[in-house]
């Protein structure tokens, strides 16, 4: 039976991959009402909502997922019928300095969420599919690392977590199927990797390579540069989350992939490459790539199979990294310019 969300709770719906799906629905559905919960910390921007925040449907709430009582009073004031759990501590190398944080949020807060979830919706709903659904954002990371020539992940790939942030989020996973067998939570989890597009924050690797590109500053990259990610653009993802909300089967999970493997050291290259073609008197930009120390428990490579998404829903990217990056570096250089030009 598809589900048919009428009244949404995005959590995390600030951050990078949460405005954008709001964006999305909003340009896409004219009959619904999404509530955005958002703490708004460091890498969450209400500026990448400015285009919606005066739709009647849009409504925004600051506060945290882990406040069991603000929760509660949303799901019953607003008549939630739908939840999507984006909020996350996201980045691996503050979650190896700050573990616990990523605890709490990760873990605590999507536990929180569910349990919320089934107290309002047996009252409401008596927990029929029909009528909800909570719907889990998880990482490639879960699955760990994968060697040169192994194949991809697939949805039956053992969980083997590496850092303190990929823990987390395989433990958040965990506590979304335990309240799918334990309490019959109708709920599905996606499982997407390395996702990239406008307004990701300056801590991830392509906005990071580019901002260094553009200060003229060494741009840092871990070991050798060989690690290798599968790379998504952001508004395939959401095309994606939006096929799995509305056609997916609960208790399942589809992994999301955009198909493109990339090292390190050659996505900062591919890089440096525009640049030089957009800037060319500072080229070369490449002269800027600099090795360092590598993180520990570096994940080698990442890779998702997502043959069952796009056999169950013929779900299938539509964009490529080649044509996507130079129209990211060419609106960063529109906004420096605006940026130079006030100062």
């Amino acid at each position: 039976m598809n589900h048919i969300p009428k009244n949404i709770l995005i959590t995390g719906g600030a951050g990078f991959i949460g405005s954008h799906f709001i964006i999305y629905l909003l340009e896409k559905y004219k009959n619904i009402q999404i509530f955005n919960l958002d703490k708004l910390t460091y890498a969450a921007n209400l500026n990448h909502l400015d285009s919606i925040k005066n739709y009647p449907h849009y409504h925004f709430i600051k506060g945290d997922i882990g406040d069991k009582k603000l929760v509660i009073e949303l799901l019953l004031q607003h008549s939630i019928d739908t939840i999507i759990n984006f909020a996350a501590e996201s980045h691996v190398d503050r979650s190896i300095i700050d573990p616990e944080t990523c605890i709490y949020t990760n873990v605590v807060g999507t536990q929180n969420m569910l349990a919320c979830a089934v107290q309002v919706w047996q009252k409401l709903f008596n927990l029929n599919p029909d009528h909800c659904r909570f719907h889990q954002i998880s990482t490639d990371e879960v699955y760990g690392s994968l060697k040169l020539n192994e194949p991809a992940f697939t949805e039956n790939s053992r969980y083997q977590p590496s850092s303190p942030y990929s823990a987390s989020k395989a433990a958040a996973d965990h506590w979304v199927r335990a309240y799918f067998n334990s309490y019959m939570l109708p709920a599905t989890v996606s499982i997407c990797s390395n996702n990239y597009g406008q307004h990701q924050h300056s801590e991830k690797l392509i906005p990071k390579i580019i901002q260094c590109c553009l200060e003229m500053e060494n741009i840092p990259i871990y070991g050798n540069g060989e690690n290798i990610r599968d790379w998504l653009y952001v508004d395939d993802h959401c095309e994606a989350i939006d096929i799995i909300l509305h056609h997916g089967q609960i208790g399942l999970t589809y992994n999301v992939g955009g198909g493109e493997e990339i090292s390190n050291i050659a996505m900062a290259q591919l890089i440096c490459q525009i640049m030089d073609s957009l800037l060319p008197e500072y080229a070369p930009h490449n002269h800027l790539i600099q090795f360092i120390q590598d993180r520990p428990g570096h994940d080698f490579r990442y890779a998702i199979n997502s043959d069952f998404l796009r056999n169950a829903m013929a779900w299938s990217p539509k964009h490529k990294i080649s044509d996507i990056l130079p129209q990211l570096i060419i609106t960063k250089l529109k906004q420096r310019s605006l940026q130079l030009d006030v100062v």
